[in-house]
């Protein structure tokens, strides 16, 4: 299997790839055609497969560990059922790590899944009675998955028998659901968890950007779109030497973080979603490329124009100058390239952030560094006990662009860091208020997995 493995409205930039070479012999999932919420044509027709955001950041509560995750199946209706919400199983769910810089997977993790269906012909239920525990006779319909590590040593099972956290059907139906995940939250090596179930989306944000940037005068905001609205989460909390180059997390501290889809066809498994930094696909890059991004791997970013134009030569600062008369910083971008193709580097303009970029990781051989989309995480960065939703624009060096919480706030810092914030050091005023979506509308929780707890209150109900 190759060692490779994609989400929503205004952000700054990334890259674009097209055909994906295999990372090395033994860690090889397949590559191919079409995602981030309904962000490509190929994706949109398919969300169980439709990568919608991937997060990684220290473990808050175990500051020797970081937390890995990735989300699935867009705009959840809590209340769609019968048939409820699930992982494909003919499909490779992946969460990927590049540790030495050369765009490749170097750690892999990966979930497949298998359905156990005891409905048959004799009802349509998802549960007969109240599920009071993970394994209820109750719950008609469950899934398992089986959980694999791929390094270059080669290939380890993690978890074998895992069960997913079922779609919140209801308080009459899962009177403690809360309960239920906690039964749903396996035990890895070395005191490691993993997770799989489903999540309120923790995604905020005004997705009625496309309605030329917020109604071409900034009425159409406030509003945010994905409250209400599961998805379905894959998550594990690892010690940091199991991700660092040579184990060594002090010497090594930089990761560079990526998800993607495999599904079968007839010709094999083929990648059909990919996302790093949150919104690239959607909003970065053109119409004609989107399938494209998604069916490739990192490591041809840098080599294709598309990508250094898409960076440099950046499209959303000259629509927001057209539509609101906010001029366009100057060309080429040389800040976007380090924020979004190498990572942060000590001092990135006036900002400073003392933040290592991948490339200045010590073991890394410069020679075959290769800029690349992903989601870099500095670990020697410690988490905060007071967290700003701006990140590192407001000097929170844990938040994103390094590395990604659940809380940041993803569209703000990218409107701003597209607009310039990181060559100034000064938030533009005009755009102070970014989407007025500062929040998640359910509260995070306090251990693993982080995540708000599934609502199972209809999207349209008063």
């Amino acid at each position: 299997m190759e060692l490779r493995m994609h989400r929503r409205a205004p952000i700054v930039l990334a890259a674009v790839g097209l055909l994906a070479a295999s990372a090395f012999a033994a860690l090889r999932p397949d590559a191919g055609g079409a995602s981030s919420h309904r962000e490509a044509p190929l994706i949109s027709g398919d969300p169980r497969n439709d990568n919608t955001d991937v997060y990684a950041f220290v473990s808050p509560d175990r500051p020797d560990t970081v937390t890995l995750m990735a989300n699935w199946i867009p705009f959840e209706e809590p209340t769609g059922g019968p048939n409820f919400y699930q992982f494909d199983t003919r499909s490779r769910y992946n969460i990927k790590i590049d540790n030495d810089g050369d765009a490749k997977p170097d750690v892999v993790y990966q979930w497949t899944f298998r359905d156990e269906d005891r409905r048959g012909t004799a009802t349509f239920l998802y549960n007969n009675g109240p599920v009071t525990s993970i394994n209820d006779e109750n719950l008609l319909f469950r899934q398992r998955y089986t959980l694999k590590k791929f390094t270059h040593r080669g290939v380890t099972t993690l978890v074998r028998n895992g069960v997913v956290a079922p779609s919140n059907t209801g308080r009459a139906s899962m009177p403690d659901y809360a309960t239920l995940r906690a039964q749903s939250i396996a035990g890895l090596p070395r005191g490691g968890r993993a997770f799989a179930g489903q999540a309120d989306d923790p995604f905020f944000l005004d997705l009625r950007v496309f309605d030329l940037l917020y109604g071409g005068d900034l009425s159409e905001v406030g509003q945010d779109t994905l409250k209400g609205y599961n998805v379905h989460s894959l998550a594990v909390q690892i010690p940091k030497s199991e991700l660092a180059l040579r184990g060594d997390a002090r010497r090594n501290p930089v990761i560079g973080v990526w998800s993607t889809t495999d599904k079968w066809s007839p010709g094999g498994y083929r990648q059909v979603s990919r996302l790093g930094n949150p919104l690239v696909n959607e909003v970065v890059l053109p119409a004609g490329l989107k399938d494209t991004f998604n069916a490739v791997n990192p490591d041809r970013d840098a080599r294709l124009d598309a990508v250094v134009e898409r960076v440099t030569e950046p499209e959303l600062p000259k629509l927001i100058e057209a539509i609101y008369k906010i001029p366009a910083p100057k060309t080429p971008r040389a800040d976007l390239v380090e924020i979004f193709l190498t990572g942060i580097a000590k001092a990135n303009g006036p900002i400073k952030a003392d933040l290592n970029s991948q490339i200045l990781n010590r073991d890394v051989n410069r020679r075959h560094f290769r800029p690349a989309e992903m989601l870099r995480l500095n670990m020697a960065v410690p988490p905060t006990s007071r967290p700003n939703r701006l990140g590192v624009l407001a000097g929170d060096l844990q938040g994103f662009p390094n590395g990604r919480r659940l809380g940041d706030d993803v569209i703000d810092i990218s409107l701003q860091a597209v607009e310039g914030a990181a060559l100034t050091g000064k938030l533009v005023d005009a755009l102070a208020a970014g989407d007025k979506v500062d929040e998640n509308d359910q509260p995070y929780q306090a251990r693993f997995p982080y995540v708000p707890l599934p609502s199972a209150k209809a999207v349209n109900e008063r």
